[in-house]
């Protein structure tokens, strides 16, 4: 279960691999594709189903107020 990101931006409440992803997300300086985090996330990104997983994760993780989706369909991380 991803929560809600509250006031105090709990990051220790997230699952391993979602605190994982957000560094990747941070780490990137910028926006970032779903296919550039796989690649760090050692996934076989040249098979589309390999990444879907991921993109709905990233996606809760922005629902969630973890993450920005711009609508380019790139992530960027929030402050």
């Amino acid at each position: 279960m991803i929560p809600h990101r509250s006031e105090n931006g709990d990051e220790a409440a997230l699952p391993a691999d979602s605190r994982r992803i957000l560094a990747i997300v941070r780490a990137a300086g910028g926006p970032v594709q779903v296919k550039a985090v796989g690649e760090e996330l050692g996934l076989e990104v040249g098979v589309r189903g390999k990444l879907e997983p991921l993109r709905a994760k990233m996606t809760k993780l922005a629902d969630r107020g973890w993450l920005h989706k711009r609508p380019d369909g790139k992530f960027t991380a929030r402050l």
